[in-house]
């Protein structure tokens, strides 16, 4: 099978459900996760590799750094890209079912993804087909972000997965628009996760992180050394899926404990 034939509405979703997990850096014929799906929705790994060069092509986060990616992003492709973007829990479900059928499984994670997913989000009172969908979704979300950040906090540098949480800027329970859009999202440490959550860190403008006067003890060396040693120090941004400034402007407004500064 070759280039020349039209890819299929099932390998594109597949393609472009590995665009948002994988890290840029990772977009090449020689990932097992790339030679794995490719082989799967039978296609070669050097043409699956190609497609999401050319999706990166789309991605204006991308091209502004100067990494063009190819120029081969078909009409197809395009109109991908756009039905993503203005919708993500539609196509986080769709390309999720995607990749489920071509690998015959349901693709939730290990165990302790799993439970990983449970801590990050309640999902109390919702039946059990709403239920499997909120946490297919947020699998995409906690990946697509992660992903994004390298696997690692952005405001410490932390590269331990598992003690990472792709923290949502505006709360899951009040946007359910942008509850999958990973650009609601920032990749924390569990405490640092915990801190955005409960307004005692924020991001500025800026970029850099904020940290509030309100709950300092003069006496607690670990909040001095955990949470206000990086008062001011710029955040890692993303390769790709970079905060939006409106979550981030919402967040300092409404969640952050202001201490007036």
């Amino acid at each position: 099978m070759t280039e020349r034939i039209s890819w299929t509405r099932q390998q594109l979703l597949v393609a472009f459900n590995l665009y948002c997990r994988l890290p840029f850096g990772r977009l090449h014929s020689r990932n097992p996760e790339i030679i794995k799906y490719a082989d799967l929705i039978g296609r070669t790994p050097s043409a699956l590799a190609m497609k999401l060069t050319n999706i990166a092509s789309l991605d204006p986060v991308i091209t502004a750094t100067g990494r063009k990616g190819l120029k081969g992003a078909s009409k197809a492709d395009k109109l991908m890209w756009e039905e993503m973007h203005n919708n993500w829990d539609d196509f986080a479900t769709e390309s999720n079912q995607a990749l489920n059928a071509i690998a015959g499984c349901n693709d939730l994670g290990t165990l302790e993804e799993k439970q990983l997913l449970a801590d990050e989000i309640d999902y109390t009172g919702n039946v059990k087909p709403v239920l499997t969908n909120a946490r297919i979704g947020q699998n995409f979300f906690r990946q697509a972000v992660l992903s994004a950040y390298n696997y690692r906090c952005c405001i410490t540098g932390l590269s331990v997965p598992r003690l990472l949480i792709a923290s949502h800027i505006v709360p899951w329970k009040n946007d359910e628009t942008n509850r999958l859009n990973p650009r609601n999202g920032l990749s924390l440490s569990m405490l640092h996760d915990k801190a955005f959550d409960v307004g005692i860190i924020t991001i500025n403008k800026d970029m850099t992180v904020r940290v509030s006067k309100q709950k300092q003890s003069v006496d607690d060396n670990f909040y001095t050394s955990a949470l206000l040693h990086y008062d001011g120090k710029p955040i890692f941004l993303p390769d790709k899926f970079p905060p939006n400034a409106d979550f981030l402007a919402y967040h300092r407004e409404y969640i952050f404990e202001n201490d007036t500064r």
